[in-house]
């Protein structure tokens, strides 16, 4: 059984920087990512909204700083963590293949954005497809895309999007928005947004790229086309907080409640980026998280004598 001092579950731009943090700062550190390193960067075609580049590829800036963490030693592994267990002052990390000890650890497994589960979504998404309008609005400018969604997301996203697109189309399944009246309000009063109601995508086609959606009225059975570069899917997020120890306090959506240093309601568990509530899923944000935590472990290892 190998013992570590900080283990970090999840090795996107969260996981990664801490990992970066608690390396630097000497601690035996093990990174376990399910998948490979990146998280939904991954997802992303070009990111220009990452502070000291113009433009950059998901997969670069993932590798990027993948190679960073390892620099300074931090260990990383592809493994699915099962199970979470506090032993005194030592948690107890399970995984498919192995099971470890740390004194400590970071939780920074995100989540997963709800997806259509229509033909067209995987094969498009970063072509057309997309679940981030703060990421990949500005390349619709002066087009036409859609939104699927009737919350407070996807009304807000729809007007922002209305910053670059020409045209933007608010796919929703019911007649009434679910959004907080004044977003309503708002995009109502928007002359570039057009609210397809009691409708829902059945396929998302094109060539190489997202060229249209086909749409099926929920309450006549109908099916039309729509000419769409893009489509902006916001159905919901899913946070990744079901896979670890059940004594952690979660909110009404699932995510993990912190506090400011971002531990947990469970001594030496701290968590990092989209697993916890975010007001906006950025991945600045999420390396913002990365650092406090990091930061925090340290010094509760120090404070445990752990260290």
């Amino acid at each position: 059984m190998e013992r570590y001092d900080i283990i970090i579950v999840g090795g996107g731009p969260a996981g990664l920087t801490a990992a970066l943090y608690c390396a630097r700062a000497k601690l035996n550190t093990l990174v376990l990512e399910k998948k490979m390193p990146g998280g939904q960067i991954l997802n992303t075609e070009r990111i220009e909204n990452c502070p000291g580049f113009d433009s950059i590829s998901g997969l670069e800036l993932a590798q990027r700083m993948e190679q960073h963490a390892r620099k300074f030693g931090a260990n990383i592994k592809l493994e699915e963590v099962k199970q979470i267990l506090s032993e005194r002052n030592a948690k107890v990390v399970k995984t498919a293949k192995d099971t470890y000890h740390a004194g400590a650890v970071i939780l920074a497994a995100g989540g997963e954005p709800r997806w259509l589960d229509v033909s067209g979504e995987k094969e498009f998404l970063g072509k057309g497809v997309s679940y981030c309008a703060l990421c990949d609005g500005p390349f619709f400018a002066e087009q036409t895309v859609a939104v699927v969604g009737g919350g407070d997301a996807a009304v807000q996203e729809a007007i922002y999007l209305s910053k670059f697109a020409q045209k933007i189309y608010l796919i929703h399944r019911r007649k009434n928005l679910r959004a907080k009246k004044e977003l309503q309000e708002e995009l109502f009063k928007n002359p570039k947004v057009e609210v397809i109601w009691d409708s829902v995508v059945e396929n998302i086609e094109g060539k190489e790229i997202v060229e249209k959606l086909l749409l099926r009225n929920v309450k006549t059975g109908k099916n039309r086309p729509l000419e769409v570069s893009g489509v902006f899917v916001y159905i919901g997020f899913v946070p990744n907080s079901n896979l670890f120890n059940k004594n952690l306090q979660l909110d009404e959506r699932g995510y993990i409640k912190t506090d400011y240093r971002m531990s947990t309601s469970v001594e030496g568990v701290y968590a990092a980026g989209d697993i916890r509530f975010q007001l906006a899923k950025q991945i600045t944000n999420a390396m913002s998280d990365g650092t406090t935590a990091a930061i925090a472990a340290e010094a509760y290892l120090k404070e445990k004598g752990l260290v």
